[in-house]
């Protein structure tokens, strides 16, 4: 079993509220599920409006689907949220 996980450490220069925020983050994760089939969820920085931490994690069997899979969404980022500044820490176990 391998586990590969991204944790998106993320401006958001174009939010200028909680709920702009909020909006955006919801965004970008309904996207990658719906793409990718994988877990998504908000994992630090709540409160403040213009900075997220996203962490996205899948399970496979085969570790160079999962480097694929990974890079994929990484791509996927870069051409879908060009606004977004995105610092992505990427780990496969």
């Amino acid at each position: 079993m391998v586990i590969g996980s991204l944790i998106l450490q993320m401006y958001l220069p174009q939010a200028h509220s909680l709920k702009e925020k909020r909006m955006i983050v919801k965004s970008l994760k309904e996207k990658l599920r719906n793409k990718f089939n994988v877990s998504v969820a908000e994992v630090d920085n709540h409160d403040n409006w213009q900075s997220a931490t996203v962490a996205v994690v899948s399970v496979s069997l085969d570790g160079k689907y999962m480097d694929k899979t990974l890079q994929q969404i990484v791509n996927f980022l870069d051409e879908n949220f060009p606004d977004l500044h995105i610092d992505i820490t990427k780990e496969i176990i």
